[in-house]
């Protein structure tokens, strides 16, 4: 099948854009939002900012205004990026990402975000192709995972990529699971459950390509752990709105089950951040 990227398109800023914006644009008619984690935030932000770690994102959109303009940012751009996609599924109007993060920012080389190929939205997409993106997602994580971990040195990290993978394995089978309950003869237009099923992630990228296309962002543990909650959050998006599509509780509820388990995910990650693994 030719795919077509689930997330939904966001702008980005450079500093000298987004320097550009804040400067026309009085104080509190813009969200300035921080995505890093507290420990990040303490050690330099940018005046103004609203903190929001990334795993807390989605249980705290309540704490947004969506009908003010977001400006999101974090460390080089990836998670930040992430942030606005989902804030944007969500239906918030105006986001941008700043691209290079609060590095460029300083005027420090940045590589910037994350190119995710090709965006669309999810209601151009049917549910059997929606779930061949979730579980080409998963054979990528656990791909990214392993792959990662086995480059990183810092022994308490590798284990928590180790771990995770095995959960992004673990969500195959459930996601397998569900296209049983909805397409009971094995018939759809995807390619769910066939042999030879793409594994995939954001834009086509396969995993390996994927890794090294992102090396350069992968320079330290806490960069490594960015891009993981990059990806988590990406997930997240899926599942949320996924779910949302679903009429049937049961497969509705498997759905949000794999959501809070990559809320989970994110949490975990975040904690890693926190404890300073440079």
């Amino acid at each position: 099948m030719k795919w077509k990227n689930f997330f939904m398109p966001v702008e980005s800023m450079d500093p000298k854009e987004a320097r550009a914006y804040m400067a026309e644009h009085s104080e509190g008619t813009y969200t300035l939002l921080d995505v890093r984690q507290l420990r990040e935030y303490e050690e330099s932000r940018i005046p103004g900012a609203t903190l929001i770690p990334l795993p807390q994102l989605s249980d705290r959109l309540q704490d947004l205004d969506p009908e003010k303009p977001v400006l999101a940012y974090c460390a080089i751009g990836g998670r930040s990026r992430a942030a606005a996609q989902l804030l944007a599924g969500q239906g918030f109007n105006e986001v941008y990402n700043l691209k290079g993060g609060i590095k460029a920012w300083k005027g420090l080389t940045a590589e910037g975000s994350v190119d995710f190929g090709n965006e669309s939205r999810a209601r151009d997409m049917s549910p059997d192709e929606v779930l061949d993106l979730a579980l080409a997602m998963e054979k990528g994580l656990a791909a990214f995972y392993f792959m990662a971990a086995r480059e990183n040195g810092d022994q308490e990290v590798k284990a928590l990529l180790t771990k995770l993978a095995g959960f992004e394995e673990k969500h195959q089978s459930r996601l397998l699971e569900l296209f049983q309950r909805l397409w009971p003869d094995g018939k759809s237009t995807g390619t769910v459950g066939r042999e030879g099923a793409a594994s995939v992630m954001e834009g086509g990228f396969v995993p390996e390509e994927f890794l090294e296309r992102n090396r350069s962002l992968m320079k330290s543990p806490v960069d490594i752990l960015s891009l993981a909650m990059m990806l988590e959050t990406q997930a997240l998006d899926l599942y949320v709105r996924f779910a949302g599509y679903m009429e049937n509780e049961k497969n509705r509820n498997l759905l949000q089950q794999i959501a809070d388990d990559e809320k989970a995910h994110l949490r975990a990650l975040g904690e890693m951040i926190e404890k300073g693994h440079h």
